[in-house]
């Protein structure tokens, strides 16, 4: 809990300084600090060229809140008094379903190459891209 409180006020200064909207932090940033230690571990391990094992260890988190933490918050928030409801923006459903359908074609096969690599790395740049600049 010490460590959250610290990001968000460490988070708080930077968007109120540069501009930064709360969207954009909240779906590009935070994701990326606080999955830091599975990217890098996902990058050493299909350095080692253990492919099997590195999309194990990338979509396995995404897979487990999606399918267990999601759910669980949103019966939870009510009783709490914070409900969590999922109404999304045309701009959080194609950013969502360019990635599923993108993360699909290239586990597809069940290889990768430097292209699907690159694939992935661009759509992830053009929904920074539009959450940033979004209003």
């Amino acid at each position: 809990a010490y460590v959250s409180e610290a990001f968000v006020g460490a988070i708080e200064p930077l968007t109120e300084e540069y501009g930064i909207s709360e969207l954009f932090v909240g779906v590009i940033i935070v994701p990326i600090v606080g999955n830091i230690a599975e990217h890098v571990v996902g990058v050493q391990i299909a350095y080692k060229n253990d492919m099997d094992f590195s999309m194990g260890i990338s979509l396995g988190s995404s897979i487990q809140v999606a399918l267990l933490v999601t759910p669980i918050l949103v019966f939870l928030g009510p009783l709490l008094g914070h409900p969590l409801r999922l109404i999304f923006t045309p701009l959080e459903l194609g950013a969502l379903g360019a990635a599923v359908v993108v993360t699909g074609f290239v586990a597809l096969d069940g290889k990768s190459n430097w292209l699907e690599g690159a694939m992935l790395c661009g759509v992830y740049i053009i929904a920074a891209l539009a959450f940033f600049f979004s209003p």
